[in-house]
């Protein structure tokens, strides 16, 4: 599988230690680096815990728990075999003999081997208790400092929202409004290529939610979550872009509800828990 690799470093007694996340949920913290607290030979350190009864079973027991590609047959095996002095395993043979998820090698700028911050905790107390600590520390700052970072995106996205709906009125504009019509031509056509959007994300138009709801104020983006609005800032460049492609509208229409359904479903993945709604008075302005 292909993973964005946002990367994040937290330090410490004096060590450097990379983490990388490709949803902002699981992230993966790089074992190479808190071997090197024990020794210059990393590689070393890591197979040689990896080689333990103790570590193949903490192993095995979080796949079944997160995996459910993990291959317990082949695990059994390893299992089995630990305890030999001739027994030897690698984070890619652990990887590829049981398809496991939770330990990952990588090469180029951020390589070296990584694992989920569940077992690379685990790891963590095998080379030091107090150096555990340290990395514990350091890593709940992290996440304080994460947690406030998006607090202050939230009013960034709503600025990105209106600047993504004036780049799709212009592209409607300029490539869907032709020459010498009136002013209520140009805004029918507006109201349909909102309309693409409203059905796209919502599944109705403006008009239905308004049969739908005649005593509510505003209308159905009014309602809308922080996740849906996101979105909609994505749907409406997107749309500008097909627009300029010359799409016809059912295809652009086609193509627009894919891309709700997978950002939506990316964001919800994330474990963003608290959904929150813009100011009614922001919204309005989109």
């Amino acid at each position: 599988m292909t993973r964005k690799r946002i990367k994040e470093t937290i330090h410490a007694d004096g060590f450097t230690i990379g983490i990388y996340t490709d949803n902002f949920q699981d992230e993966f913290i790089s074992l190479t680096d808190i071997a090197r607290y024990q020794s210059d030979d990393p590689t070393g350190v890591i197979s040689n815990w990896m080689r333990l009864k103790d570590t193949i079973q903490f192993l095995g027991l979080w796949e079944q728990l997160h995996n459910a590609e993990f291959k317990p047959i082949e695990f059994e095996g390893f299992k089995n075999a630990s305890g030999v002095n001739a027994f030897a395993l690698s984070p890619q043979k652990w990887i590829k003999t049981t398809n496991a998820i939770g330990i990952v090698s990588k090469s180029g700028r951020y390589g070296g081997t990584y694992a989920h911050s569940d077992i690379a905790f685990e790891f963590a107390s095998w080379i030091s208790a107090e150096f555990k600590l340290y990395i514990i520390k350091d890593y709940q700052r992290l996440k304080n400092d994460e947690s406030s970072r998006l607090s202050l995106n939230w009013n960034l996205n709503r600025e990105i929202s209106k600047l993504n709906y004036r780049i799709h009125t212009d592209a409607i504009k300029e490539h869907l409004i032709p020459q010498v019509l009136t002013a209520q031509q140009i805004s029918l056509t507006y109201a349909t290529e909102a309309d693409v959007l409203n059905v796209a994300l919502f599944g109705k138009t403006a008009k239905d939610w308004r049969a739908e709801n005649p005593t509510e104020k505003g209308n159905m983006r009014d309602g809308a979550t922080l996740n849906q609005l996101l979105v909609l800032a994505n749907m409406e460049s997107y749309n500008a872009v097909l627009i300029e492609e010359g799409k016809a509208q059912p295809e652009r229409l086609r193509l627009l509800n894919q891309l709700a359904i997978r950002q939506l479903q990316t964001i919800e993945q994330m474990g963003i828990s608290a959904i929150q709604k813009l100011d009614t008075n922001d919204k309005n302005n989109l």
